[in-house]
């Protein structure tokens, strides 16, 4: 139950943000903080970019969590009460740090995937704890359909829909995305998210690991109808760059569809913390081998080295290399508040464009690891 007089944030910071974000003090801000109320940390506007042409407004970094509930590829195959206190810290922190993007999926920590609990259902029990505490917390949900092919038409997306919400413990979502495209049916997949659009249950839809052809064909079909494709989810990093030599940055610069980068820190290779002497655990260092990380460190040297320039950390000049990239929201995945409070750090600044350019020629040299099949289909 929270409590009246509970606050666990100083009241300069929620004077400074009020200040900075609006050019002046909120003074109902300023007497619920002195009163003792509980007030969540404020989210300043400037740092939110619309999703594509809707109308839905996202933080400029978002957080994912796959990871969340998973025991068959992250988390060394174990979930426990300690995984999931931190996973809890990585929300807060990331709210607290002014990140309020997150995306899931019905897939992530299902059985169906051998996961040990859903990433929705801890996702949802979150959210409601956040908004226990703090009635007023405003948290931005995407979750995605799993175009399996035993589903087909249209309901299919509206049923999974409904019991993703039921899961989130929400009556909507922010964005509702395709999570890869169907072996057929993709005709009426596209047309459930304009259903869903239609019946007030998503703000916004999406496509994920689409190619430039499916890409376009989606944003015609929506089209159509009046409703704007937001985004396209695919693998985007520094040494990942598919979706620029597929064409589907273009297209999606063209369009006007936001690219959402997952793995934009190539599950942790552009970090670090892994070394040919300590590569990744479980089915990670598999991709990433001692030797692709022995040929990585000339560019995860020079990462470091402009970081210091900063007083950033090479995660997050990664990050912000992504972000200068224009129309990209890159979403790395936070297991604990260390790293969510590290990611928030991506954003705000900018590397120069000097910099950019030699961290593309240096990733260059190497060659990129397969990403998700289904990006060539």
């Amino acid at each position: 139950m929270a409590m009246a007089t509970h606050f666990s944030f100083p009241v300069n910071y929620v004077l400074s943000e009020a200040s900075r974000s609006r050019g002046r003090f909120d003074r109902k801000l300023v007497r619920a903080v002195a009163s003792g109320d509980s007030v969540a940390p404020a989210i300043s506007e400037e740092t939110k970019v619309n999703l594509g042409g809707s109308d839905l407004k996202v933080t400029k970094l978002g957080i994912g969590v796959w990871s969340w509930g998973d025991n068959s590829y992250w988390n060394d195959f174990q979930w426990d009460d300690r995984k999931l206190k931190a996973a809890k810290g990585a929300f807060d922190t990331s709210l607290d740090s002014g990140i309020d993007f997150f995306d899931t999926a019905e897939v992530y920590g299902s059985k169906f995937s051998l996961g040990a609990i859903s990433s929705e259902t801890l996702l949802g029990r979150f959210i409601r704890e956040r908004k226990e505490r703090y009635p007023g917390a405003e948290v931005s949900v995407a979750t995605k359909y799993a175009a399996l092919p035993w589903r087909l038409g249209r309901e299919s997306v509206i049923s999974a829909l409904k019991d993703s919400l039921a899961r989130l413990e929400l009556s909507s979502v922010d964005l509702y995305q395709l999570h890869w495209p169907g072996l057929w049916g993709n005709e009426g997949y596209l047309d459930g998210l304009g259903d869903a659009v239609e019946q007030g249950l998503v703000k916004a839809v999406g496509v994920s690991n689409y190619s430039e052809k499916r890409l376009r064909d989606a944003y015609e079909r929506l089209k159509k109808r009046g409703i704007p494709l937001a985004s396209n989810q695919v693998n985007y990093s520094l040494i990942y760059r598919a979706p620029e030599q597929t064409g589907v940055k273009a297209a999606c610069d063209e369009l006007g569809v936001t690219l959402i980068a997952y793995s934009p820190i190539a599950q942790g290779a552009l970090t670090g913390k892994y070394t040919p002497e300590n590569p990744p655990s479980g089915p990670r260092g598999r991709i990433y081998t001692r030797e692709f990380l022995t040929k990585l460190q000339p560019l995860l040297n020079r990462i470091k080295q402009i970081g210091e320039n900063y007083t950033k950390t090479p995660t997050q000049v990664a990050l912000n290399w992504l972000v200068a990239q224009g129309n990209v929201i890159p979403i790395p995945g936070a297991k604990n508040a260390e790293q969510a409070k590290e990611f928030a750090g991506a954003i705000g600044w900018s590397l120069t464009d000097d910099e950019v350019a030699e961290l593309r020629s240096l990733a260059s040299e190497i060659t990129p690891v397969v990403g998700f099949p289904v990006e060539y289909l």
